[in-house]
């Protein structure tokens, strides 16, 4: 009874949830893109500051309306969804001049129509609604089809990132097409949309250009190992990033592969499917993680941490019937991220809670649901949570926050005669739209439960698999119930060291916190197995931006303002780089002027490139990795960068340095010095820019900063004031101490925070 109780109660929370975000976006921002939760308004492509990659979502083609379609009928908002479609059809227009992802259109727009029009005819057989409609939805994705063809025209067959929907890829107006790199998942997602595409339409196009895509990828695997790896060029298939594992990039090419065989019944997929399974619980498994590895040489791991992404992996190992992976890896992400307020994948929840029956599941969503309401809900609807550690929001309500989070945890609590159709019948892309299994040209039944190999071509069955067994996914979890170190106090025997192993979780708004699982090891140094370990040594330790091990201290290094009038008196504590110039190697630091990137993140295209060229870039914390804004300004030539946190209020004297890290894969072609800056002391820096035309900074190891005994140079105040009115820009190093000379007369600077002088030594 406890259980109905609970069911009955969130799901008609989650329909009120979804009325406030639904009728917030409809209210405030419709018909453009996306709903700004905060600014209660709509995000409009080219009206708002530009955030790079993220914006290649939006199309002007009111993307959260056609994402959220089929949702409605989901929720049984059937009133909703017919007044939606003709919304649609009167206003939603597909020939605009923008560039938009390839995939995300993909996944988002063109499975959206799709998704709406199987639910529309569903009804208008039916004869209960939509006796009105005549397959536009239809017409309006087999048009959205023929304006992502153009991106298929590459030697390989391997789709471009982007496309103009009007002027395609290669037309000179198109603004796109000089691109030669894509991600695996990027040109494996296209499958199911475009077979479904063309398998409702009869237009076979659509179908033919995903295989030849999948084809591609599946002979460019490593044949050692049967990986892929991240990111490949489109022109010639040579692998650009070698690094594999089950999240970004890669993470829905695998699903793609196990859908489209049930989407479609060809045993091609499934085969493929199956080899690259393997390949992953052998080399990319490591329960309950899983980490990335190197394609060539998988015994070797290439990140230690763990990104968001790979949260599905869990739902689609449950598809397959592989069931106790799929409950050890989504119990860590639990017990890791509860700590917090949000887990990173609802679906896995859903797929966890089908296959076992457990009622456990239904707490972890309930709790899901509360938290969001809790922490996410704004008066204008959900907004992003940007830092889950201080809850702060960000102005943003994807898309596909009501195409797949409100869908899941509907169906989480909903029984199969309480929805308005068999959702039996029906496969979920990775968008969450619905496309029928009727698709298949080619449906073999289930072999039964008592063939030889049981994964590979049957239906996995629970109840024969663990009939009558209740309990058997909690004898799972129980193993790692004390993983965080909560309830449980954590004890090493004398005789035994820990290993420490870095893993990242991304928590639902994009922001990665590090995770140290700590295993037990023998004397000899060789890490225990997880079964061989005693219950209860696993823990989890939970810190900010960067974990360092015991042993490992991070070096502060300093931004020290050179020019007039600060003339080495402003010193800012800065954090390292674990890629990019090592500063502790350059005996005189890095010096420069600064220049403040536009756009000011660096997640898109540098449109101030000539300006920043031979000066330190000045650059927004945020909307993309580190890694890749270094990239994109060493090639704006940029001689170092100095990245400024953007979570507003935060300092070196409250909050612990920390290490910056890559983007998961190579960063040997970084080679210019990268420093972080808490907002305080970024807040300093753009200051004396504003206040100044020049502004000189010297990037260096605080142990080193100028003016400062035992220092890189101990030249006096008036040595650097007359060296820069010579306009001379080397510093002479002298084995002498100067004693310091009268103030020159210049306007007088105070840091505001306290412990910044150059003079002092006060520690964070």
């Amino acid at each position: 009874m406890l259980i109905l109780y609970i069911s009955f109660c969130c799901r008609d929370q989650i329909v009120e949830m979804f009325d406030h975000a639904y009728g917030s976006y409809m209210k405030y921002a419709y018909p453009a893109d996306e709903l700004m939760p905060l600014s209660c308004r709509g995000r409009v492509r080219g009206l708002e500051p530009n955030r790079g990659d993220i914006d290649d979502s939006l199309g002007k083609f009111s993307l959260t309306l056609v994402d959220t379609l089929d949702t409605l009928v989901v929720l049984n908002k059937l009133d909703e969804f017919e007044d939606a479609v003709r919304r649609t059809l009167r206003d939603v227009r597909l020939d605009n001049d923008v560039v938009v992802s390839v995939f995300e259109t993909n996944i988002r727009v063109l499975g959206g129509l799709l998704g709406a029009h199987v639910m529309a005819d569903m009804l208008r057989q039916r004869g209960e609604r939509m006796q009105w409609y005549r397959d536009e939805l239809l017409h309006m994705a087999k048009e959205l089809g023929h304006r992502l063809l153009p991106a298929f025209n590459t030697t390989s067959g391997l789709p471009y990132p982007r496309v103009n929907l009007r002027y395609g890829v290669l037309n000179p107006l198109s603004r796109t097409g000089t691109e030669s790199d894509t991600c695996t998942a990027c040109a494996g997602t296209m499958i199911l949309e475009f077979a479904a595409l063309s398998r409702l339409s009869g237009e076979a196009v659509f179908e033919e250009h995903a295989r030849k895509a999948l084809d591609v990828l599946w002979e460019k695997r490593q044949r050692g190992s049967d990986l892929v790896g991240t990111v490949i060029n489109i022109h010639n298939g040579d692998w650009v990033r070698r690094d594999s594992g089950v999240g970004a990039g890669i993470d829905s090419y695998y699903e793609y592969l196990m859908k489209a065989y049930i989407l479609l019944g060809d045993n091609v997929y499934l085969e493929r499917f199956n080899t690259h399974y393997s390949a992953i619980m052998k080399y990319i498994s490591q329960p309950p993680l899983l980490l990335n590895v190197h394609m060539h040489n998988p015994t070797v791991s290439v990140r230690s941490w763990m990104d968001s992404l790979l949260a599905f992996f869990p739902g689609l190992q449950v598809l397959r019937g592989d069931l106790k992976p799929a409950i050890e890896t989504h119990e860590m992400l639990y017990q890791v991220t509860k700590q917090h307020k949000f887990l990173p994948e609802p679906t896995c929840i859903v797929m966890v809670y089908s296959a076992t029956g457990d009622p456990y599941y239904l707490r972890v969503g309930q709790s899901i649901v509360e938290k969001l309401n809790a922490h996410a809900r704004v008066p204008c609807g959900f907004a992003a949570v940007q830092d889950v550690r201080t809850g702060t929001h960000e102005d943003r309500m994807d898309s596909f926050f009501l195409a797949e989070m409100f869908k899941y945890l509907y169906l989480l609590f909903s029984e199969k005669n309480q929805l308005h159709f068999d959702i039996d019948e029906y496969i979920f892309t990775t968008e969450a739209h619905l496309l029928p299994i009727s698709l298949s040209t080619s449906q073999p039944p289930c072999r039964g439960n008592n063939t030889e190999d049981l994964f590979t071509y049957s239906c996995p069955s629970t109840q024969t698999l663990f009939p009558n067994n209740p309990s058997f996914a909690k004898t799972i979890r129980d193993s790692y119930k004390y993983l965080t170190g909560v309830g449980r106090a954590f004890h090493a025997s004398p005789d035994r060291c820990v290993c420490v192993l870095h893993s990242i979780v991304y928590c639902l708004a994009g922001q990665h916190y590090p995770v140290s699982l700590m295993l037990l090891c023998n004397s000899f140094h060789q890490c225990l197995s997880f079964y061989e370990a005693h219950e209860g040594v696993y823990r989890v330790k939970l810190v900010a931006e960067l974990t360092q091990t015991p042993e490992e201290e991070v070096v502060p290094l300093i931004v020290q303002l050179i020019s007039p009038p600060y003339l080495g008196r402003m010193v800012l504590t800065a954090g390292p780089a674990k890629f990019g110039m090592d500063l502790i190697k350059q005996e005189h630091g890095v010096k420069g002027s600064i220049v403040k990137t536009s756009p000011y993140t660096a997640c898109g295209p540098i449109e101030n490139a000539q300006e920043l060229s031979g000066h330190i870039a000045l650059v927004l914390r945020g909307d993309c990795m580190f890694a890749a804004k270094a990239r994109r300004l060493q090639e704006a030539g940029a001689i170092g960068v100095i990245f400024i946190d953007h979570r507003e209020g935060s300092n070196s004297a409250e909050t612990p340095l920390f290490q910056m890290v890559g983007d998961g894969g190579s960063t040997a072609d970084i080679t210019i010095p990268l420093v972080f800056l808490f907002s305080q002391e970024g807040a300093l820096l753009t200051s004396a820019l504003e206040d100044h035309s020049n502004v000189d900074v010297l990037m260096l190891p605080k142990e080193r900063q100028l003016g400062k005994r035992g220092g890189l140079c101990k030249a006096s105040r008036r040595q650097l004031l007359n060296t820069w009115r010579r306009s001379c820009a080397v510093f002479l190093r002298t084995d002498c101490c100067l004693a310091p000379l009268s103030q020159p007369q210049r306007p007088q600077y105070r840091p505001q925070i306290s412990g910044q002088s150059g003079s002092s030594n006060s520690s964070r």
